[in-house]
């Protein structure tokens, strides 16, 4: 008999709550397998099976409380192999009407910490279809990231969950029934359907596009056919989709504008939002009711910075294989002021304050599904050319959706560059439980006094947002000068002025 047991919860969490079981007294369980999911004040956690056999007793029902080390029910390892054999028994007993052989389960991954339930997406074939080992199927969109699933074996597909259902880690989510027969015959099938659909010649090549792809290709109507593969291998990227869409759009708009410009469209759309977007939304204003918000302003002479970058952008790329941009300058800047101001690089829990000894700055991306904000890992280790190909990987990996969760969880300051769409100025959002987060803005020629005389310089707007909780106004605004001092004179920070 092995015990299942309440995990270690976290620091400073001392209790959960009993959230759902995924199994029943009686059911055979693999080891690993997710039997409870168990949510704190803070994150979502999952209790997996400590071994083989089946679930013999469940001692905390949903919605109990427990704390670490509490047993939460057994599991008998002496009754797995019976318990295991009717169903291996009933599974060949059923596959001859339909197929002739074993199926293996589609099961819903471990989707990280925190993510109790995903999203189905598109699937990328349909029950019946042929699919070969390790080929994608479908992707799961989480409010973090996007997992894809793939085929645990070769076989035939039937899915049991349809396009956008909600789903848990561990659920099956379709099979694939595996045996050699089962393969042949739906080959065997094929051709017969392939006059139906004669006029799809361009669906087959749909199968080798990602999922990120697969989903702009559908959602935009595009003949991925017709789409020019720039990526490695000959593979079609989410930019040659994208940059198709660029190249599509004008045409059918400008045909047919002058027929009937509002004739076919709704005077309203009701579109249900992402997971994405649904978690912006809500950790934004949980954001905005929990911590005592408050932005000061500041500006920065970007005339040493530009004209250091414009001297140096030549052989900083030759020698470092990435272009020299402004945001290696602002997080430079921004970690020698978090140095000296440690108040803007901690965070409150509880009645406690957590100072942290470590830089990882967030760097809010926008992509076409909404704003991420991946972070950098160990700023203050990195230099310039470090940090431009650490945030130019991250930016790539948000806008490709290819974001792990260890990329988007830890960040201790957040910067954010509105200036690129072109912003003047904004007063941002602190990304909870962070206690700063650093506005960039458009950089605009403007007449400034300097030394008695007016002078057209590139001026740019700092917004810093805080949580006036545990940061003063006085540690906000000496941060904030402490950065347009190292801005505007660089040879500060080679220095350590």
């Amino acid at each position: 008999m092995a015990d299942i047991l309440t995990p270690a919860l976290g620091e400073s969490v001392s209790e959960a709550s009993i959230a759902k079981w995924t199994k029943k007294v009686g059911d055979s369980v693999r080891k690993d397998e997710v039997l409870v999911e168990l949510e704190t004040d803070k994150v979502s956690l999952e209790v997996v099976a400590p071994a083989d056999g089946v679930l013999a007793a469940i001692n905390a029902a949903e919605g109990d409380t427990v704390v670490p080390g509490t047993v939460l029910g057994s599991v008998s390892e002496g009754a797995s192999a019976p318990a295991a054999a009717p169903a291996a028994a009933a599974a060949p007993a059923a596959a001859p009407a339909a197929s002739g052989g074993a199926s293996v389960e589609i099961a819903v991954p471990t989707m990280g910490e925190s993510v109790a339930e995903g999203s189905i997406g598109t699937w990328l074939k349909k029950s019946g279809d042929t699919v070969a080992k390790d080929e994608l199927l479908v992707e799961i969109e989480t409010d973090k990231v996007a997992v894809e699933v793939s085929a645990p074996a070769a076989g035939v597909l039937t899915i049991a969950a349809d396009n956008g259902s909600t789903v848990t880690p561990g659920q099956v989510i379709g099979s694939i029934s595996a045996s050699g027969a089962v393969a042949a015959a739906p080959a065997a099938a094929a051709p017969a359907a392939a006059p139906a659909n004669a006029g799809s010649a361009q669906v087959p090549a749909s199968a080798h596009l990602s999922p990120a792809v697969q989903r702009v290709v559908s959602e935009n109507n595009i003949n991925p056919a017709s789409l020019s593969a720039t990526g490695p291998k000959g593979n079609i990227t989410k930019a040659d989709a994208i940059a198709a869409i660029g190249a599509a759009a004008p045409a059918p708009v400008a045909a047919a504008a002058p027929a009937a410009p509002r004739a076919d469209q709704p005077r309203e759309e009701r579109v249900k939002m992402t997971r994405l977007r649904q978690t912006i939304a809500r950790r934004l204003k949980e954001s905005q009711n929990t911590a005592a918000q408050l932005t000061t302003f500041n500006e920065v002479d970007m005339t040493n910075v530009m004209a250091l970058r414009a001297q140096y952008k030549e052989v900083f790329e030759k020698r470092h294989g990435v272009k020299l941009g402004f945001m290696s300058f602002f997080t430079k800047a921004v970690v020698q002021a978090l140095h000296e101001i440690p108040a803007v690089n901690a965070e409150i829990d509880g009645t406690d304050i957590i100072y942290k000894n470590h830089y990882d700055i967030g760097v809010a991306v926008g992509t076409d599904k909404g704003l991420v904000v991946p972070v950098l890992r160990d700023a203050d280790t990195l230099s310039l050319a470090g940090i431009e190909k650490g945030i130019g990987a991250l930016g790539k990996a948000a806008r490709d959706g290819a974001l792990t969760m260890d990329q988007m969880q830890g960040g201790t300051f957040t910067i954010t560059n509105g200036g690129t769409y072109g912003s003047l100025m904004s007063t941002p959002i602190l990304n909870a439980p962070q206690s700063g987060i650093l506005g960039m803005h458009n950089i605009v020629q403007r007449p400034m006094a300097i030394n008695g005389e007016v002078k057209i310089r590139p001026m740019m707007y700092l917004a810093l947002s805080y949580d006036h909780r545990i940061v003063d106004g006085k540690e906000a605004v000496t941060f904030l000068v402490r950065i347009k001092e190292l801005l505007e004179d660089p040879a500060r920070a080679l220095l350590d002025l």
